[in-house]
């Protein structure tokens, strides 16, 4: 990152008007989260059918932030769908991209909306995998530019990972991380660009072991997943795999764990490549997909997910009145 100051036309905590780019599954996401936080949204995508999909994905989304709380003035009133990218940005205090995981089309769409984002906003990319130093390159000011990485679903998943390129401006990034701060979000700001960022790359380290277990024919799709919401998964909703491992050392933590099981570590238990994703391996996940469903639609399994997002954040004390009640008591 440069250490050249851009001057913010707002702080965070006046940000009023966000622009979202792509109303896709993270897009749209995004587009709820903001508006239950009491944002005015104006959203843009180029699909002839996106408005009417994103007004379906915030309709279906926010029975679930009713529970979590909206904001004072939230209201599904305030998002605006506008009919081009240019008029989508014209007065923007923030900008989120959320377009389709393509290296070119990302460098040609931040470059879009430099040109048409008034000076000094900040715009974040939903990237979630590529550094922002690849995509910037085509930007006119790219010291604004940087990553802000979420998780499916966005109105849910308190996480965003922020991160910014070798010409984004240090001032941008810390901007950014007290914008999603303020917007209801859980940031860990990066203080170096990593593909996959962190959170990516430990989910996928485990997905890869999960598609060789299905090739192989060592484990169906619905022992992968149950062997994590029985197991691991449990653990994982509070405490993370490094003191969860802690705790397997008993008094002597990570230290005696280390010493202990750490030889096992050489044992090839896992495979870091992927396998060949060949249609063998794509019917077979597909069909363990449909089977594991069991007769529920997409919107089944959308409405469960989020309930239970919402039933462990509200078991370890992690909804946001929550955590206000737990700050006023501190205090």
């Amino acid at each position: 990152m440069t250490t050249t100051d851009s001057v913010h036309p707002v702080a965070p905590e006046d940000v009023r008007r966000v622009t979202c780019i792509g109303a896709g599954v993270i897009g749209g996401g995004w587009v709820a989260q903001f508006l239950a936080r009491g944002y005015d949204v104006t959203a843009w995508d180029p699909a002839p059918d996106g408005e009417a999909k994103l007004r379906r994905l915030v309709d279906a989304a926010w029975p679930a932030l009713t529970q979590l709380g909206l904001a004072e003035g939230a209201s599904r009133d305030r998002l605006t769908v506008a009919p081009s990218l240019e008029e989508a940005c014209a007065e923007a205090q923030f900008v989120q991209e959320s377009a389709p995981e393509k290296l070119e089309l990302k460098r040609s769409l931040l470059a879009q909306l430099d040109a048409a984002t008034p000076a000094g906003v900040v715009i974040a990319s939903s990237t979630s995998g590529y550094p922002m130093t690849d995509m910037q390159t085509e930007a006119a000011d790219p010291s604004r530019l940087l990553v802000g990485h979420p998780f499916n679903p966005p109105y849910l998943i308190p996480l965003v990972e922020v991160a910014g390129g070798e010409r984004t401006a240090a001032d941008a990034v810390a901007w950014a991380s007290r914008f999603y701060e303020v917007a209801g979000k859980s940031v860990i700001t990066m203080d170096r660009e990593l593909p996959g960022f962190i959170a990516n790359r430990l989910q996928e380290a485990l997905w890869r072991e999960a598609l060789h277990m299905v090739a192989n024919g060592e484990a169906t799709v619905k022992e992968i997943d149950d062997s994590i919401t029985e197991g691991p998964g449990l653990r994982w909703a509070f405490m993370g795999p490094c003191l969860t491992f802690a705790l397997a050392g008993g008094e002597g933590g990570m230290g005696h764990m280390l010493d202990h099981f750490g030889p096992s570590l050489k044992s090839p238990w896992t495979r870091l490549e992927a396998p060949e994703l060949d249609k063998a391996l794509r019917d077979a996940m597909v069909d363990g997909c449909d089977e594991a469903a069991a007769g529920r639609s997409i919107a089944d399994l959308v409405a469960e997910r989020d309930q239970g997002v919402i039933d462990v954040l509200r078991a370890t004390g992690r909804l946001p009145g929550q955590k206000d009640a737990q700050r006023g008591d501190a205090a």
